[in-house]
């Protein structure tokens, strides 16, 4: 038997990835010898298509769909929608099958430069087996396998993919076929169903042979039930010689598509005739567009690894041109029910807006899009404007359950959108998009709260019975990061009717001046009306030192710092930390900063790829809201950007020890680099 070019590449890429990555690698995220019972998976996605590793080799543990949800399991709110599980591969060698009790030397490992999680293992001294999965981002809907098995004696093996649908989906219906072409005969692999709701959903595989490989002389559908079907093939494999195959595949909804399964089938035949080569450089070449910004740290290997594991799953949680949100914990399972909070603009954005405009726009369009139903929530709650949902998933209604007060109360969110979308005319100076886009959001936001406001004085105009940044604290009065931002927001919607050449309304500077912001009796700004020093489950004052520059002399802000920095609670997510290590850095207390940024990720970190939990200690990975905060810490604080009227700007702050340097590059839409 030949072997192939592309088993050459893989075979020297084996070698390669056999080394330990844990001390050596900035681009790498090794698991070896993990506890099964204690595993908490890595997410291969491409903005649209989630895949969650398993422990077991080759198999998916969840397939996420993004921008698609429904009823189900979840109560009587829309959860993401779990879809079919695609990608799955059995492999037997001489009829025995290969799973983590039977295999030897048994390693996953994330190449964060390329997407790719790499599994390797051995099977009785027999062979030795290389896998590749990539949610393939030159393909939004499509997903690759590359299997590489490498003989040590003459052995057969027995190949099977299978399509397994979750129990929420009903109807199912399964199909196989072969499309016969003069040099090419394509398996196809389909199932359809439909969610609860009546979407329907369908996902398709084809096996893809290299042109130099042999062909297996035929290739078996099985049905197992209505909720799995497989394809397998056999072969021959002679002693050192070694076999590559591939499995492509396809998911979509009909969210996405009014002919799924007729789509997905498409896909998988133009992904099938594209072949292994032109799939993988092709993904491989969009990944490396997307590197292209990056943040580039010297002297801390540890630290180089982490931030760039989260630039990596934000970067795949998101793509430009979609149009969609990220949920809290991105597309790697269904925490949150996959919904769109503040977690989006306050915490993902900033660092996307700077490393990735262009999918922080499409970030932006999903909340333009759902616009009119903001109108509708707040004409529901006898207001102006736009009132934004604090849970968004598909069409923008209101998505929080009923049982959690956050819905009607936490309306920061709008005045949250409203900043997020002046910051990106800031950055872009786009004037067209500022007309189409920003401000017909920005004037609803106005509008809204002017509506909302309570008069109490001819100077004095309150904002109460809200729930702030601070969540423990329900049903409050003139709460200080609700207040900042909205006095932010109306000064931002002014400046935007004037840049497009409009009068602004007079009232927004009018109200937003007389805001207030309290204060204790020694000019420590208090959190709320009746904040009496109890824990807080995440910053809230200090978010008025920075993100929003309203607390800007050095007296105030420490005294903030000092008071609610030992009030953040070890239960609450860590990214208060992460703001507190902006603001240090800002100061010039490098160190200091340095302490808060470990402390706002590395505690949330779980086993075995220090995939990072809401909470330390916690178990819900992936939470690519602490990803946001964590990057702000380096690009905001240790890299001293700054987003203002000016564009983008550095300020003079200090490195922590260790660092020799920083390098930001692939910065806005000029693609700037900044070092320090």
């Amino acid at each position: 038997m030949r072997i192939t070019h592309i088993a050459i590449f893989l075979i020297s890429f084996f070698s390669l990835q056999a080394q330990d990555y844990s001390s050596s690698s900035p681009w790498h995220i090794q698991a070896k010898d993990f506890d099964a019972q204690n595993y908490y998976g890595i997410t291969l996605a491409n903005g649209m298509v989630g895949l969650v590793s398993s422990p077991e080799p080759m198999k998916i543990a969840d397939v996420v769909l993004n921008g698609v949800y429904d009823e189900y399991e979840r109560g009587r709110v829309s959860n993401i929608l779990k879809t079919f599980s695609h990608m799955n591969l059995d492999l037997e060698i001489n009829g025995q099958h290969t799973n983590r009790h039977s295999i030897d030397n048994f390693s996953q490992t994330l190449d964060m430069k390329t997407a790719t999680l790499v599994t390797e293992f051995t099977f009785q001294n027999k062979a030795s087996i290389h896998h590749e999965l990539l949610s393939l981002r030159n393909l939004p809907y499509c997903a690759l396998s590359i299997i590489t098995v490498s003989a040590n004696e003459d052995i057969e093996i027995t190949a099977i993919n299978n399509i397994i649908s979750p129990n929420h989906l009903s109807d199912n219906r399964n199909y196989y076929s072969e499309i016969d072409r003069p040099h090419a005969q394509i398996p196809l692999l389909t199932s359809e169903a439909y969610s609860p709701g009546g979407k329907t959903l369908s996902a398709s595989t084809s096996f893809i042979f290299p042109e130099e490989s042999i062909k297996p002389a035929r290739i078996i559908h099985q049905e197992w039930d209505y909720n799995k079907h497989s394809m397998k093939f056999k072969t021959q494999i002679k002693a050192g010689d070694t076999y590559t195959f591939a499995i492509i595949g396809s998911s979509l909804s009909s969210v996405h598509n009014n002919d799924p399964r007729n789509e997905v089938e498409r896909l998988s035949i133009y992904a099938n005739l594209e072949g292994i080569d032109r799939l993988k450089s092709a993904h491989i070449k969009a990944w490396e567009k997307l590197w292209e910004s990056d943040i580039i740290i010297d002297g801390d290997l540890e630290s180089q690894r982490d931030i760039r594991s989260a630039l990596y799953h934000l970067y795949s949680f998101a793509r430009k041109g979609s149009a969609l949100s990220i949920s809290p914990m991105g597309l790697s399972g269904l925490g949150y029910n996959g919904h769109v909070f503040w977690d989006t603009e306050i915490w993902m954005y900033p660092p996307l807006l700077l490393t990735q405009p262009d999918i922080a726009r499409s970030l932006l369009e999903y909340r333009f899009n759902r616009l009119e139903a903001a109108k509708e929530n707040a004409f529901a709650h006898g207001f102006d404007g736009a009132m934004f949902p604090w849970e968004s998933a598909e069409d923008g209604s209101e998505e929080t359950p009923v049982w959690a007060l956050t819905g009607p109360f936490q309306q920061h969110i709008t005045a949250d959108i409203g900043w997020a979308f002046w910051k990106y005319y800031e950055l872009s100076q786009d004037k067209e998009w500022l007309r189409t886009r920003g401000y017909p959001v920005l004037k609803e936001v106005a509008a809204f709260w002017m509506s909302r406001v309570e008069r109490k004085s001819p100077n004095r105009y309150e904002i109460n019975n809200v729930i702030g940044a601070n969540e423990y604290q329900e049903n409050i009065n003139n709460n200080a990061f609700t207040n900042g931002m909205v006095t932010t927001v109306l000064e931002y919607c002014a400046l935007a009717a004037e840049e497009l050449g409009q009068e602004a309304n007079p009232e927004w500077r009018q109200v937003a001046a007389n805001i207030p912001i309290l204060k204790f009796e020694d000019g420590t700004t208090r959190e709320n009306e009746t904040y009496d020093g109890e824990i807080i489950k995440q910053a809230d004052v200090n978010l008025l030192a920075f993100p929003l520059s309203i607390i800007d002399d050095e007296e105030s802000i420490r005294k903030d710092l000092n008071y609610y920095e030992p009030k953040l609670s070890p239960r609450g997510p860590a990214m208060g930390s992460a703001i507190l290590s902006v603001i240090y850095s800002r100061l010039g207390e490098a160190d200091k900063a340095f302490d808060l940024f470990k402390k706002s990720y590395k505690n949330n970190e779980v086993a075995p790829f220090s995939v990072l939990a809401e909470t330390a200690n916690g178990t819900n990975p992936y939470f690519a809201t602490g990803a946001g905060g964590m990057l702000q810490a380096v690009l905001f604080g240790f890299g001293g950007l700054e987003i203002n009227e000016k564009g983008i700007q550095q300020l003079n702050t200090k490195l922590p020890k260790g660092w020799k340097s920083i390098k930001m590059t692939g910065i806005g839409l000029e693609k700037e680099t900044y070092t320090k």
